[in-house]
């Protein structure tokens, strides 16, 4: 989730030394793999404080990036203990972990309210704690009719004015093989309608905080990326819409999962069945636009319509093949930055 304000990393080291020397200290503890920034604030107050700390759980926070919290998973899966019980990751990277073994089997014994998620964003090693939508977000001002196709992103008349987040290439190609005619399974048409990109001058921005800025700035009017983030955007003042266009839009599931060798277990797993809480659930919908995962979290009407996606669209969203794309991703990062780029 690098799309999220990242905050200097939270040195649990010494304590995570500790833990093997003090039984009862690491029984009442839960080290938590995660994002800092509005989701460590979120997780802190709606989860840490709110449900584990009465239950006499203490929350170490982990904070890093996901391609280090990752590395570090895997780096420690053959380990007899890994240093987290819980680790917080996008779905491919998770699908990457369940694949290699890393982690825990779920289920409504050991994680209760998995009973509550909705039936097409469970899976057997992970729980999906938020979700939106990759989609087209667009300046309302500057569009004022909103697009209806992904087509409308090469159109000659946006010369200039779409933005790409170059973090969310696999996101990008993905739109551009949908829009050539290939699919989920099959990218190869993504190569010529990136081409066709280069040559409508489509701008590639290094970062999250590079697209808000060109937003704002206006030196873009459209983008792909998730519909939360254009909702917490436009809070800030940014007018921005979003829309799902009719051949639909990459869903985005951020997950959490407790490692195979975690070592407090339990704990990890009190941790999981904590953030599919109702009140957990809307505190990052209200604060940061995604969607709660789970049926009875039930948000404010006007919230709702804001962020959240009808049955028609969530019909229409993709269905992403991952092991196409960790198949793939390599020969794509590579197009995307030689040929694309160049």
């Amino acid at each position: 989730m690098t799309e999220f304000t990242r905050r200097d990393f939270i040195g649990v080291a010494a304590a995570t030394t500790l833990l093997p020397r003090v039984s009862y200290a690491q029984s009442s503890q839960v080290i938590v793999g995660t994002w800092g920034g509005d989701y460590g604030d979120l997780l802190r107050e709606g989860v840490d404080q709110a449900i584990m700390v009465p239950q006499g759980i203490e929350v170490l926070q982990d904070v890093s990036g996901p391609v280090p919290r990752r590395t570090k998973l895997m780096a420690e899966r053959q380990n007899r203990r890994g240093s987290m019980d819980v680790a917080c990751l996008a779905d491919f990277d998770m699908f990457t972990a369940t694949e290699l073994g890393a982690l825990e089997e779920l289920d409504e014994q050991n994680v209760p309210r998995m009973g509550n998620v909705f039936p097409f964003l469970r899976k057997s090693h992970s729980i999906p704690q938020i979700y939106s939508a990759h989609t087209i977000v667009y300046n309302t001002d500057r569009i004022t009719t909103p697009p209806k196709s992904i087509h409308d992103l090469w159109d000659p008349k946006y010369r200039g004015k779409v933005g790409l987040s170059d973090f969310l290439f696999t996101t990008n190609t993905a739109f551009a093989a949908i829009a050539g005619g290939g699919s989920m399974t099959d990218f190869a048409p993504a190569k010529k309608k990136l081409m066709e990109w280069r040559s409508l001058d489509a701008k590639v921005l290094a970062s999250t905080e590079a697209v808000a800025a060109a937003f704002k700035s206006e030196e873009i009017w459209m983008t792909i990326i998730a519909a939360a983030r254009g909702y917490m955007w436009n809070e800030a003042g940014i007018p921005l819409g979003h829309v799902i266009a009719e051949e639909g839009a990459f869903p985005t599931v951020y997950e959490a999962a407790v490692p195979r060798n975690a070592r407090n277990k339990e704990n990890g797993l009190k941790y999981l069945d904590a953030m599919l809480e109702p009140a957990a659930q809307t505190a990052f919908a209200a604060k940061m636009g995604y969607v709660p995962t789970v049926s009875d979290a039930i948000l404010d009407p006007e919230l709702d319509k804001r962020i959240n996606f009808t049955e028609a669209e969530k019909e229409r969203f993709w269905r992403p093949d991952f092991a196409y794309l960790a198949k793939y991703q390599a020969e794509m990062l590579d197009f995307w930055n030689r040929d694309f780029k160049g």
